[in-house]
């Protein structure tokens, strides 16, 4: 048997062995302060603040349209390049993909040491919205700990292709119950997984959400709209107040500014990731529909641009407002039925950087390069480009997510 076989072997052991410590849920401290913990209050730092590492995840097979599985792979090792120059990159694999995981990264890689491949019943790559929200104490009791909050992911609201799987101009594998599952127990499986620097408890929280749903200043303001979280599917029975008064709790925010969304307009019911995001506190970048979107989308933007041109954010700031454009689809998409998410905005922060993607408008990457530099002159900021992630739902944003730093 082959050193890659002998390894497969070994991690599919792996994997069985520790299936039942998620459902047990043995890192959770089980101490006299358990319920405590459970019932306190939390901080969701600014993404900007600095990270242990990022976590991205390689997509299963049956998880991408056949035709874009290969690309995707290739432009999310792309992006775990870029992110390592600047950060530890956590990469959660199938353990039957990690012989392809690990030759695209030792082909691709620079950094090729910054880069960790973790084996993982994983089949998204949309960890920002799978993933665990790790957050910090608000108490001052716990300062010493590491926290990250499970929001029960459920295909956002229960989506998934129908009329034999044929959605949003593709096709699409069907996932069976135990494949949809394994989207659930992902972030349980990375909180119960992260030893380093040290275990994390993991917060369950009585309210589902998605991590692209929530764009946080780390200032104690949220922005959010009610379509992606006030609805049946996600929270039944639960109203907008009590939504927001948890959310308050888990994520330290002092202001929530609520945008109305539309439902179904796409599969998340629009996450703010895409629309408008922090620079700093009270300075967001806004994403403007190109001239040819639909009607509806450039209705829900002009709606979001005029929220945040009348709302102040939690410490009574009005936003300073930076407008990029999304680029022009023509060329960037193969027939009139592909849908492209193009925003500009959907960039991550990394220690002492900021990657943003670029699409292929050469004018308006470019134009886009130029003001988010401008915003951050104190960092890096490196474009990577992205074609069939966004044909396939999502950008940069959508495909990471930050562990950050426990403070001092």
């Amino acid at each position: 048997m082959g050193f890659l076989q002998r390894l497969c072997k070994a991690i599919n052991n792996l994997i069985s062995s520790t299936e039942t410590s998620i459902t047990s849920n043995s890192h959770t401290p089980n101490d006299e302060n358990a319920q405590e913990i459970q019932k306190g209050k939390f901080i969701f730092p600014a993404e900007s603040d600095l990270h242990e590492a990022t976590i991205l995840g390689f997509p299963s097979r049956c998880s991408l349209p056949p035709d874009q599985y290969d690309a995707v792979c290739g432009e999310l090792i792309q992006l775990a390049a870029a992110i390592a120059e600047f950060e530890p990159v956590r990469l959660y694999t199938r353990p039957e993909d990690m012989e392809l995981a690990g030759a695209l990264v030792k082909a691709t890689v620079n950094r090729i040491s910054q880069v960790t491949l973790i084996p993982c019943p994983i089949n998204h790559c949309w960890v920002r919205d799978t993933g665990p929200v790790y957050v910090r104490d608000a108490t001052g009791e716990f300062r010493k700990r590491r926290f990250a909050i499970n929001f029960r992911f459920n295909e956002w609201g229960g989506k998934k292709p129908e009329d034999e799987g044929v959605a949003w101009g593709q096709q699409w594998p069907l996932m069976d119950d135990k494949t949809l599952q394994e989207n659930t127990d992902f972030a349980r499986f990375v909180i119960c997984h992260d030893r380093n620097p040290t275990l994390v408890t993991r917060i369950d929280a009585p309210i589902r959400a998605e991590g692209g749903g929530l764009v946080v200043d780390g200032d104690g303001t949220l922005l959010i709209t009610e379509s992606s979280i006030v609805c049946n599917i996600r929270n039944p029975g639960t109203t907008k107040s009590d939504i927001e008064e948890e959310l308050k709790r888990l994520l330290g925010i002092e202001k929530v500014v609520w945008f109305p969304g539309r439902p179904n307009v796409d599969i998340t019911d629009v996450h703010m990731d895409a629309e408008a995001r922090f620079i700093r506190p009270g300075v967001i970048v806004y994403s403007k529909p190109y001239d040819m979107a639909p009607d509806l989308w450039k209705e829900l933007s002009t709606e979001i641009r005029e929220i945040l041109g009348r709302e102040t954010d939690a410490k009574g700031r009005s936003f300073e407002i930076h407008t990029i454009e999304e680029p022009d689809p023509r060329g960037l998409v193969k027939s009139a039925d592909d849908e492209l998410a193009a925003s500009y905005v959907n960039f991550y922060f990394v220690n002492g950087g900021l990657i943003i993607p670029k699409f292929g408008d050469k004018q308006r990457d470019q134009k886009a390069l130029e003001i988010l530099q401008a915003l951050v002159p104190e960092r890096v900021v490196k474009q990577v480009y992205t074609n069939a992630i966004p044909l396939t739902g999502g950008v940069l944003h959508c495909v990471t997510q930050q562990v950050p730093v426990l403070e001092d």
